[in-house]
């Protein structure tokens, strides 16, 4: 961390694949392994799925997050290797990133409350397309979108499944929110909207019982929902830490040329 002293006390998490398994042994003989609470920085060694969840798991502690990418993609973990993980950490920048909140109401009268570090998702629960409609601050802005589903992602998570579903890369500076639908029918030109960071937007399911609706907060499923409201949480804030160079902006620039 720029600017910091050296690091002392580590924490370790690890996913639960025999590569992840086998780093935190080596890294926790070589570095030693402090409990999540003493730490001054956990270091996530996964994929981008764990490190989504070490930073769900861990935003209490406000302590900051370097992965290390024992996955497969690892967009927001930095490259594995063991030497001189005192001096990559001494180094790294710190990114701020806010996630979104998630409120959904299900057919049978639950509530349930996620935050999404990536996104949003509505999807079709049944063979039937979806039928949603769509308001923005308390204004519908489309009366019916018949879909497969739609999704609001943040900056960071946009070049995840908001980009496989042809949405839009945001720089991760942006104020913004992209509004995507996925294999929409009708509309069936429709391609999205960009929103402000601070809107909450509501997404109604018509039709639900003839066409179940889940949502999802990064792939946590809510099942038969009917009405999902999500709003950008600035009250919470995840600290990630990349290398110089390798960080969030970079990464979604080159994204866009890959």
């Amino acid at each position: 961390m720029q600017g910091a002293g050296a690091v002392t006390k580590i924490a370790f998490t690890a996913s639960n694949t025999q590569i992840a398994q086998e780093a935190q042994a080596h890294l926790s003989a070589q570095y030693g392994n402090v409990p999540l609470e003493q730490a001054e920085v956990i270091v996530a060694l996964g994929g981008d799925g764990h490190m989504l969840d070490t930073l769900r798991e861990t935003q209490q502690l406000l302590t900051p997050v370097y992965g290390m990418n024992c996955g497969t993609i690892g967009f927001l973990m930095n490259d594995y290797a063991e030497p001189a993980l005192i001096e990559r950490l001494g180094a790294a920048q710190e990114e701020v990133i806010h996630p979104l909140q998630m409120r959904a109401f299900t057919s049978g009268g639950k509530t349930e409350e996620l935050l999404a570090i990536n996104e949003v998702s509505l999807l079709r629960q049944g063979p039937q397309a979806a039928k949603l409609r769509i308001s923005v601050d308390g204004r519908v802005r489309m009366d019916e979108l018949v879909c497969d589903g739609a999704l609001l992602s943040t900056p960071a998570g946009s070049t995840a499944y908001n980009y496989s579903a042809h949405g839009p890369i945001l720089p991760i500076g942006a104020e913004v929110l992209a509004l995507t639908p996925i294999a929409a029918f009708r509309p069936r030109r429709w391609r999205g909207a960009l929103l402000p960071m601070a809107v909450e937007v509501r997404f109604d399911v018509l039709q639900p019982q003839k066409r179940p609706v889940r949502a999802e907060a990064d792939s946590r499923a809510v099942m038969d929902v009917v009405t999902v409201i999500v709003r950008s949480d600035d009250q919470v804030k995840h600290r990630i830490l990349f290398d110089p160079g390798h960080g969030l902006e970079e990464r979604l620039i080159r994204e866009q040329f890959a």
